[in-house]
């Protein structure tokens, strides 16, 4: 079989297994052998197989993912999380849609010590929607702010989805972490501006919390210290040089371990649960990142990625308006498939393209970033929408799942927003970069 053929078929094949819900993972891994086996031989397919499994698993680079997910899970086992949630209610619960901006605000915080989407977005709908529910909020925005709140872990450093980028493109993760910062404050100032048109607009979305005074609210901000020395520490830590991303990932560890253990919040129950829930994470992202190499030699080897990146080079267009359709395509390609699977799967063919057109990496790493945060909050696949509904089944059993996507419009739109701010002003992107290096 002619090889671009095979790579069309192949395509077609995975996209028709993604349908039947099977791993992500497991597709690309079988599809990659099967198509390698086919156009090189058996024994070069079990050989890229073994190799590439291996190489993923014994990665340094690669070592820094069970760490942070290690680093957030302690992080929530102990209650920071809720902390980070009081004091964000204190200063925002008092107006129209507050409690919204409260969880989103919250989401960037936790976004901080965690760096998994997912997660983040879980651990403030478990949070976040009781105390929306019984102050009478509409199940879209209660719903809807969570699940795109979540998407801000994506970008907050330590961010699992720029680490991965920085190892595919060998670009500075260091770097990468400095980037994402102000662009993630800069997303979370406008998914509030979302929420307070949105609330101004009908009033019944987000009813008025209870009010604070200035007093209880200074005093609230002790909630935050736990999440400011943790942040400090590690990105504080990158930027000065002190350590790299792998040592700044162990040390992050030690020291939310640390602060746990000295306020007597992490009990053997909490720390047993977050070991669990590390290595189930970590295995998952470990073969997806397998499952995408292996699919990605197969691709290499039926020149489809060459051919794309020849087209999209090739367009007698301004390089915004390249720019453009490459970000149209990842948006198409995240309403189908898993942010990360997409990343991997999508950079070896179009950061060569973006280079080549005078874009700086880092900058087009943050962008592709918030493409992607957009396709875990749409449909169908909406990875966080799934999330926050499964865990609405057990504490709001009334939330629909058209309902949570009915309420991230305001929020995509706000993503948008910020793409197009960030194009045309790259500089919010790489001036933390630009300092640090």
């Amino acid at each position: 079989m002619d090889p671009t053929l095979a790579g069309v078929v192949g395509i077609i094949i995975m996209v028709f297994l993604f349908m039947t819900r099977m791993p992500v993972a497991h597709v690309m891994l079988l599809i990659g052998f099967i198509g390698f086996a086919g156009l090189v031989s058996l024994k070069g397919g079990m050989n890229l197989l073994s190799r590439n499994i291996y190489s993923q698993f014994a990665s340094y680079d690669l070592s820094t993912i069970p760490l942070f997910v290690l680093m957030g899970q302690i992080a929530f086992n102990s209650g920071i999380s809720k902390k980070l949630y009081k004091t964000a209610y204190h200063f925002f619960g008092g107006v129209r849609g507050g409690l919204a901006m409260t969880t989103v605000s919250a989401c960037t915080a936790f976004g901080a010590i965690c760096g998994s989407s997912p997660a983040t977005a879980a651990t403030m709908a478990t949070v976040g929607i009781p105390e929306m529910k019984r102050y009478g909020y509409a199940n879209s925005l209660a719903a809807g702010c969570v699940a795109s709140g979540g998407g801000l872990g994506m970008i907050m450093p330590p961010s699992v989805v720029l680490i991965i980028y920085g190892v595919l493109t060998e670009q500075s993760i260091g770097a990468l972490f400095m980037a994402g910062i102000i662009p993630a404050v800069l997303i979370t100032l406008l998914f509030n501006c979302a929420i307070y048109i949105t609330c101004r607009l009908n009033p019944a979305l987000g009813p008025k919390g209870e009010t604070f005074t200035w007093s209880e609210k200074l005093k609230s901000l002790t909630g935050l210290i736990d999440t400011i020395l943790v942040f400090v520490l590690v990105v504080g830590g990158l930027f000065w040089g002190w350590f790299t991303p792998t040592k700044a990932a162990a040390i992050g560890v030690l020291g939310v371990t640390v602060i746990s253990v000295a306020r007597r919040t992490l009990t053997w129950a909490g720390l047993a649960k977050s070991l669990q829930e590390t290595i189930r994470t970590s295995c998952m992202i470990m073969f997806l990142v397998a499952g995408a190499v292996v699919f990605g030699k197969f691709l290499a080897i039926t020149r489809i990625p060459f051919n794309i990146a020849d087209w999209v080079g090739g367009l007698e267009m301004a390089p915004y308006m390249v720019m453009a359709v490459i970000v149209g395509i990842y948006f198409v390609g995240g309403l189908f498939m898993d942010s990360l699977a997409l990343i991997m799967l999508t950079i070896p063919v179009f950061y060569p393209v973006v280079t080549g057109i005078g874009y700086d990496p880092i900058w087009f790493g943050i962008i592709i970033v918030l493409v992607t945060e957009m396709g875990v909050i749409t449909p169908p696949v909406g990875m966080n929408v799934y999330v926050v509904y499964g865990i609405c089944q057990k504490i709001a059993p009334d939330i629909r799942l058209e309902s949570i996507f009915k309420g991230i419009v305001p929020f995509f739109l706000a993503v948008l927003a910020g793409i197009v701010i960030m194009t045309m002003f790259p500089e919010i992107v790489l001036y933390l970069p630009g300092l640090m290096y």
